[in-house]
């Protein structure tokens, strides 16, 4: 809507009404994709008729026009390419083999890259909890990990060796040949002994498990279609073309998305399609990054990085349990063992305060990561000069269940450490489910509006983390409620805005 409204007053005219998706409707946001992209190849076509193609090309395919991939893989043989098996050459590997892969080879890592060891992996949440949220720290023992409070931590996990294995089997590739990839009409690649150019080259295997998520994103509707054409028996043809028709828009979203189909599920569902790597390649939807908000301070912990993870989980169908592809990673590793993990620093959207100002904090459940951050460096501030205070406002299921990090917020709340309430201070949680009525950590606020509005007053900067559902906006209102008993009105939390001192950082 932004960029439309932007285009309008830089005098684009319109040649289609805008189409609206909604993710959540009956066939995810596909289901008003479709007619709008029709439409729009319609009204293209009366614009410049001999230069698009014809309106049933587009809607019935023909297997004739369906051309080749855009990318392009060299194969290479050879027995004596050196293994890359040092954490400096874990890191070239993998820049390497993500600078090759095309929907990867211009995405910008952000900074440094560093391969960390897990030293603690403990279980935040109680063992018959229904959540498992962790604690981690990571630890790069030979020097400092450089980032600031408020930062995020990018990590490319490790996919299963055996869904890589069981991908590679089933496509009938050779994960031990030599490879090069680029894309159709790139530089020329010398196709002679990967020994005299190793650097452009990368084994198979390892190009699938750094790059390709083959066992836990789903394919687009694209990949089905693709399908169709390399499908050799005829009701598994039927069934893509169904899939990737107009028609079947409801059908594929039950089956793709709904379930959770990952690629190598939707291939082993389909046996009798055969598609060559180049295809895969460039439908597969890439391995990504996934990024966590930085736990700790680099004041108290200099060459570590702490993080508070809920590891993901879900039934897609009653018989159908998904888990998270990096949080069930991470949880999986052991500290006693040298499992390196791939990292990036990531400005995160919580910009770091200064030590004389006040903070209100507000971060139920995981949402208090990035606050044990803060609160942590104010702690070691404080211990060379002084500081202002911090009241923070946590939420949780359950006092026995899910009080995360109970101990350290207990700990920095007393005496006149800066959580103390003798200091002006506080933390205060509200557990939603220990009563019969729910409560959150806008009821707190509410029920402490005094301490709030005090701190407003001394020029606090507000800080909100955690869930992009309903929370943001109930924080947000409890606080204008806040406001408004001293008189004032929503435009003293805009005017907060406007000077960098209401930041939000949620996820979905």
């Amino acid at each position: 809507m932004k960029l439309r409204k932007r285009l309008s007053q830089l005098g684009a005219k319109s040649i289609i009404g805008i189409g609206l998706g909604d993710e959540q409707a009956s066939s995810g946001y596909e289901k008003a994709l479709g007619p709008w992209v029709l439409s729009l190849w319609k009204s293209l076509n009366r614009t410049n008729p001999s230069l698009l193609p014809r309106i049933p090309d587009i809607i019935n395919p023909n297997l004739n026009n369906l051309g080749d991939a855009k990318v392009e893989v060299i194969y290479y043989s050879s027995d004596d390419t050196p293994q890359d098996s040092t954490v400096s050459d874990s890191k070239k590997l993998i820049g390497r083999a993500r600078s090759m892969h095309p929907a990867l080879k211009f995405h910008n890592d952000g900074g440094p890259q560093y391969m960390l060891k897990m030293v603690t992996n403990e279980r935040l949440t109680k063992k018959d909890s229904e959540r498992d949220v962790r604690h981690f720290e990571l630890e790069d023992p030979s020097s400092a990990v450089r980032y600031q409070v408020g930062d995020a931590l990018e990590i490319l996990p490790s996919q299963n060796p055996s869904a890589v294995n069981a991908f590679i089997k089933r496509c009938n590739l050779d994960p031990d040949c030599y490879i090069t990839i680029r894309a159709k009409g790139g530089d020329e690649v010398s196709k002679g002994s990967p020994v005299n150019g190793l650097m452009d080259c990368i084994k198979l295997k390892t190009f699938v498990a750094l790059t390709m998520d083959v066992a836990s994103a789903s394919p687009g509707r694209y990949f089905y279609e693709i399908m169709s054409y390399f499908a050799t028996v005829q009701h598994e043809k039927e069934r893509l073309e169904e899939f990737a028709s107009p028609e079947g828009r409801d059908i594929l979203y039950q089956y793709n998305h709904k379930e959770g189909r990952t690629v190598l599920e939707v291939l082993e569902d389909f046996p009798w399609v055969h598609m060559p790597f180049e295809w895969l390649v460039q439908l597969t939807p890439p391995l990504k990054k996934r990024a966590f908000s930085i736990s700790s301070s680099p004041l108290a912990h200099p060459n570590q990085i702490h993080l508070t993870v809920s590891v993901v989980s879900w039934l897609a169908t009653p018989f159908r349990r998904k888990h998270g592809l990096c949080s069930t990673w991470l949880a999986g590793l052991n500290p006693n063992e040298e499992t390196r993990v791939p990292c990036w620093i990531h400005l995160g959207s919580l910009p770091p305060p200064d030590s004389s100002t006040p903070l209100v904090l507000i971060g139920p459940g995981t949402g208090c990561a990035p606050f044990r951050a803060f609160v942590e460096e104010r702690a070691a501030q404080r211990a060379r000069q002084p500081t202002a205070q911090i009241l923070f406002f946590f939420g949780c299921r359950n006092e026995d269940d899910d009080f995360l990090h109970r101990d350290f917020w207990s700990h920095h709340a007393q005496d006149n450490r800066v959580l103390s309430l003798k200091e002006g201070g506080g933390f205060f949680a509200a557990f939603s489910r220990d009563q019969p009525e729910k409560v959150y950590v806008q009821h707190k606020i509410r029920e402490q509006s005094a301490r709030v509005l005090n701190m407003l007053c001394s020029g606090a900067a507000v800080y909100v983390a955690g869930s992009s559902t309903k929370m943001p906006a109930d924080v947000r209102a409890a606080l204008e409620e806040v406001v408004r008993k001293k008189g004032g009105d929503a435009e003293w939390l805009r005017k907060l805005e406007r000077a960098g001192k209401y930041n939000t950082e949620t996820w979905s």
